[in-house]
């Protein structure tokens, strides 16, 4: 069944918070740079998590003393990155590219985005790149697409995607292209009950129509064991293995921009058994393209991989966690200086909390794109700061590329 993402999420307004998350909803735009290669040699990847993934679950400050008592089932397992921060266990396998320096990660990060927590505002927030002073889904382009605008000579490259319509960060004047492959969504006769039933603004079957939405999207029996969630997936990590190929095919030719979406974020309920299955899965995206990309090319290479915004500091009492404010960022890629958690932390005391509720944002996501686009392409700071992020204070350069 072929989906038009923006068409379903609109329509099915009654299971917003789980379908502007759904692990089927993925797409992968591309762009070539024709003739002369206006873009250089330089590959830019942007993968969009939707669904609000939990920076503090992925890179956990396990050197924080409120962490573990925020999180009493959440806290602890992962790997050691710096002391004070830790790599969630199910993306132990990125470990090779932190000791390479190939991997960055940003903590206390986020749009400019406040307060509402919408899915859908969130994103397109994220996508148009734009601040709070412009209402969210008001402007139709992309920031990536605004800065393909800026760069001469540019053709549209065939691009493979889950829905008919190019994601918004791409979509503009500048030319893309999109392809969908045949994707088949299959929901249980329970989870269509639940979807007929379920509005999203309805505290009481909300969580009900999210679980389901992860049992179908997983292809895992219903029988609610912490078992049957936390089954292997594999599946689920097959279906990127299309996609990241043909990017990767295209990064070796003329192509120089490639944008994915990767869902499946939103974690509710039973977020230490759900969970590892998106991490899995945005790890097999990440080595995936390296090796398809091999050594020279991955050394030209930045990936940044963002999310719409964090989640709540403390779980709740269904072992998962709500809407918050401040996430991670994660950048990676022979052309990143990684081996870092880059950021000012804020600490987890009440007083430091954004609405004393979630981590508290100490830079914008658009800053740390806007020096990877200067430092990949050499954009001018002007360029950047008023067309393709409206509004945009850059600050000091971070220094996060070789």
């Amino acid at each position: 069944m072929r989906m038009n993402r923006r068409f379903l999420l609109r329509g099915l307004a009654g299971v917003a918070c789980s379908a502007a998350a759904h692990p089927f909803l993925s797409t992968v735009t591309l762009a070539q740079s024709d003739g002369a290669a206006p873009l250089g040699d330089h590959r830019l990847i942007v993968v969009i998590l939707r669904g609000a993934m939990d920076g503090l679950d992925a890179v956990q400050p396990v050197g924080d003393a409120d962490f573990a008592r925020l999180r009493p089932t959440l806290a602890g397992g992962g790997t050691d990155l710096d002391g004070y921060f830790a790599l969630h266990p199910e993306l132990a396998g990125l470990m090779p590219l932190w000791q390479a320096g190939s991997l960055g990660l940003v903590h206390a990060t986020s749009t400019p985005y406040r307060d509402k927590r919408s899915h859908f505002d969130g994103q397109d927030m994220l996508e148009a790149g734009t601040g709070m002073d412009v209402p969210p889904g008001s402007v139709r382009d992309g920031w990536l697409n605004r800065m393909l605008q800026a760069v001469p000579g540019l053709s549209a490259e065939t691009a493979y995607a889950l829905g008919r319509e190019a994601q918004p960060l791409l979509g503009g004047a500048a030319p893309a292209r999109l392809w969908t492959p045949d994707v088949t969504l299959d929901l249980s006769a329970q989870s269509r009950l639940l979807l007929e039933h379920v509005y999203h603004d309805d505290d009481l079957f909300r969580e009900a129509a999210a679980e389901a939405m992860d049992l179908a999207a997983m292809g895992l029996p219903e029988d609610g064991s912490d078992a049957a969630m936390a089954a292997p997936g594999a599946a689920r990590l097959r279906d990127i293995d299309a996609l990241v190929d043909f990017a990767a095919a295209r990064l070796l030719a003329e192509t120089r921009i490639a944008a994915f979406s990767l869902s499946g974020w939103d974690t509710h309920r039973r977020q230490k058994a759900v969970i590892g299955l998106s991490f899995r899965r945005l790890q097999h995206l990440v080595t995936r393209m390296q090796t398809g990309l091999g050594g020279e090319i991955w050394g030209k290479t930045v990936l940044l991989a963002v999310t719409e915004f964090g989640r709540t500091v403390a779980e709740n009492g269904s072992g998962g966690t709500d809407h918050g404010t401040g996430g991670v960022m994660l950048m990676a890629g022979g052309a990143v200086r990684g081996g870092r958690v880059l950021g000012q932390w804020p600490g987890l005391a009440e007083a430091a909390l954004y609405d004393r509720r979630d981590l508290m944002p100490t830079s914008d996501v658009r800053a740390w794109a806007a020096w990877a686009m200067r430092g990949l392409y050499g954009f001018d700071r002007a360029l950047l700061e008023g067309a393709v992020f409206p509004g945009l204070q850059m600050g000091d350069d971070p220094g996060i590329l070789l």
